[in-house]
């Protein structure tokens, strides 16, 4: 398959206009090498990581990969300024910053060579990070897992594409080829897909974790921690139930058992405590695939409808 060219992959100098999501625990270097060697952008989802840890992580993705990379940076890293100096010490690609508003970082690190991306769920804090410098906006509707806004893809991606001159690319609901093309008819020139890539063989996620994605319905998530101002999509069990009602009687008490809740889930795949955070686009995906096949077949499906360029 030959090389797409758009504003998207030339930036970031991939092969397809196809990025991970930046998973916190679920992007490992693992996942990450396995979609850039498949021609999208890997990423690292840095979470809460420290700078030594993440160094790991970029010392293990150089090893499976000479591709693009990108580190997924989250305001909410209580080590975050560590792990700015880290990525432009280590001259990393490419970074996504991400869940707030990231506008002291862009320059930083765009003074650096390093490419800057942005990700956001309004147009207001879009048009801020745009005028900060950076270089793509991923839009990302409420559809997706993890932390979400309140504006869907179908509505954010359109007027993202109407008021920046940057190029946008879609996140949240999209698992496949129609999904995609979907996106890319709203205007955008590339999508990120996240819940996907955690059903393929390569994501180190507990069997568990996986397993509930296939078996989920596209109304088998649930949103906790609305009412501690950060709301999160998870696949709808036990402890979301519990983590529901919890908010509503004692949110400290609510707040304490989410902590460590993903690793829960991605380590153990415990049903008991564990966060399997994941989109609504999981009502979509029936089958573990290779991070190839599933790159190949949205590709497919995009260029036989004509929306490769």
């Amino acid at each position: 398959m030959e090389t797409v060219k758009n504003r998207v992959t030339e930036l970031l100098n991939i092969k397809y206009p196809i990025l991970e999501g930046g998973m916190a625990w679920v992007g490992t270097a693992k996942l990450a090498a396995a979609v850039s060697n498949a021609g999208g952008l890997g990423t690292i989802g840095s979470g809460n990581m420290d700078a030594k840890l993440l160094k790991n992580q970029i010392d293990t993705i150089r090893k499976l990969t000479d591709k693009p990379f990108a580190i997924n940076v989250i305001m909410l890293n209580p080590h975050i300024e560590e792990v700015i100096e880290l990525i432009i010490q280590e001259k990393v690609p490419i970074a996504i910053l991400a869940a707030g508003n990231s506008s002291k970082y862009i320059s930083k690190l765009r003074e650096k060579g390093i490419k800057t991306l942005a990700v956001v769920s309004s147009e207001n804090l879009a048009l801020r990070l745009e005028n900060a410098g950076a270089q793509a906006i991923i839009g990302e509707g409420m559809e997706c897992g993890g932390h979400i806004g309140d504006v869907t893809t179908m509505v954010l991606v359109p007027k993202l594409v109407e008021i920046l001159s940057v190029p946008v690319i879609a996140a949240g609901g999209i698992a496949d080829g129609k999904g995609a093309v979907a996106a890319l008819s709203l205007g955008a020139e590339g999508i990120q897909m996240g819940t996907r890539f955690i059903a393929t063989y390569e994501c180190e996620a507990h069997e568990n974790y996986k397993k509930k994605i296939i078996d989920a319905g596209i109304r088998d998530t649930i949103i906790t921690g609305q009412k501690m101002g950060h709301p999160a999509r998870i696949i709808k069990t036990k402890f979301g139930k519990k983590i529901a009602k919890l908010e509503a009687s004692s949110p400290e008490e609510a707040e304490e058992a989410l902590v460590g809740s993903l690793m829960k889930a991605f380590v153990y795949g415990d049903e008991e405590r564990g966060s399997f955070m994941a989109g609504q686009s999981s009502g979509l995906i029936n089958e573990i695939k290779s991070v190839k096949d599933v790159i190949e077949d949205t590709m497919d499906y995009i260029i036989n409808n004509k929306f490769s360029k």
